[in-house]
């Protein structure tokens, strides 16, 4: 028999035998040689998706804004600040910054707004001393006060600002400048700008002094001489207005006084127990002042004084002491003076108390002012506590 056997002569199930080394072997390693093409394939596919900044999305379309500048509502109240003092504000912490500065500054440039000081507001300290040549009378004795054509008063024009918030306030004046040269240079230059100042009508180059103290932003005012009770021999000077002297004396000799300087807020009395008494007297004081557009401080020691009704009458803004702070003139009793009238304050809402330029009271108001300022107490002007008839 042939050793070959025929195909036809296989039994059925039984598969020819491939011949050693032929299609075994090239049937496996064509099945290796398609998978591994495939994995090539997708590897290289793979990789170039994976390398792509954005794989198989558009590019994100970058939205760039520029930020608009809008005008402030009050002009007045913003400035803008130079970029080398943006820097030095703004790096510290993130967000706006807010930077206050004082009113006669005049900075200009980009970068920061500036919000001003409210108690600064309306004081230009580079012109402060400077008088409003629409509200001068111009008079023998001197520049007179008067109301401006379009009706604005020396009590407006003159005032120091403050911020108009409702917390404890104390309003202290100082008075007696002018007399001692030395004593108002010290005085002008420790009272904190909050405290008023009011000249003596006998002092010296008052004119001067006005403008210095304008210059560090002191609210100020004119001490009119008074007649007290056992007069001449308590004499408060020349031109002191008397119950005697009648209506037409007495406001000449009120005029004198007004004109010895300019850019004050009204006037207080220096003495006066007799003279503030008398209504007779009062009145054609107050009806002055109030054509002038001045106001009245009564100091508070006159007892029997009708300076309120009179100045109500008249139309004259009017204030009224609550203590004299140095009437003993020792640190510990003006400080405590000083405490009662923070508590005044506190009880009633504002407080004022008066005192004269000597080197202990200057001393003591200035440590005070800065100690109270920490607790919450606000130091305004005497012109922000009045009563003013005109405004109701």
């Amino acid at each position: 028999m042939s050793p070959a056997i025929k195909e036809i002569e296989q039994p059925l199930g039984l598969a020819k035998k491939p011949k050693s080394g032929q299609d075994g072997r090239s049937r496996v390693s064509g099945r290796s040689f398609a998978t591994a093409c495939v994995a090539i394939v997708l590897a290289a596919t793979s990789s170039a998706i994976a390398f792509r900044e954005r794989p198989f999305r558009a590019p994100a379309v970058v939205a760039v804004s520029t930020p608009q500048t809008t005008q402030p509502v009050n002009a007045d109240l913003t400035k803008i600040a130079p970029p080398a003092d943006a820097s030095a504000s703004s790096s510290s912490q993130p967000g706006p910054s807010i930077i206050r500065v004082n009113p006669d500054e005049q900075n200009t440039g980009s970068g920061v707004v500036i919000v001003r000081d409210p108690s600064a507001i309306g004081q230009n300290l580079r012109i402060a001393h400077l008088p409003d040549q629409a509200l001068i009378e111009q008079s023998e004795t001197g520049p007179l006060p008067i109301r401006a054509a379009d009706g604005r008063r020396p009590f407006d024009v003159y005032q120091r600002s403050w911020s108009g918030a409702r917390g404890a306030r104390v309003a202290i004046v100082i008075g007696g400048l002018a007399v001692s040269q030395s004593g108002t240079d010290d005085a002008i230059r420790k009272l904190p700008p909050e405290v008023t100042l009011a000249f003596a009508s006998q002092g010296n180059s008052i004119g001067r002094w006005m403008q210095a103290a304008r210059r560090e932003g002191h609210e100020i005012m004119m001490q009119v001489p008074l007649e007290p009770f056992d007069y001449p021999n308590v004499n408060p000077g020349r031109n002191t207005l008397t119950v005697e002297a009648g209506p037409q004396e007495n406001v000449r000799n009120l005029l004198w006084t007004l004109s010895r300087t300019t850019n004050y807020t009204g006037v207080m009395n220096y003495m006066g127990a007799r003279f503030s008494a008398d209504a007779a007297a009062m009145a054609p004081v107050m009806a002055e002042l109030g054509k002038r557009g001045l106001m009245y401080l009564d100091d508070g020691s006159l007892a029997r004084s009708t300076a309120s009704a009179e100045a109500l009458k008249s139309g004259v803004p009017f204030a009224e002491g609550d203590a004299a702070i140095d009437a003993v003139r020792e640190r510990g009793e003006i400080l405590k003076k000083l405490d009662e009238l923070e508590r005044t304050a506190r009880a009633k809402g504002f407080a004022i108390g008066t005192g004269s330029a000597f080197d202990v009271t200057v001393d003591a108001v200035s440590s005070w002012v800065n100690e109270a300022k920490k607790r919450g107490i606000e130091i305004v002007p005497v012109s922000a506590v009045a009563s003013d008839p005109e405004r109701g």
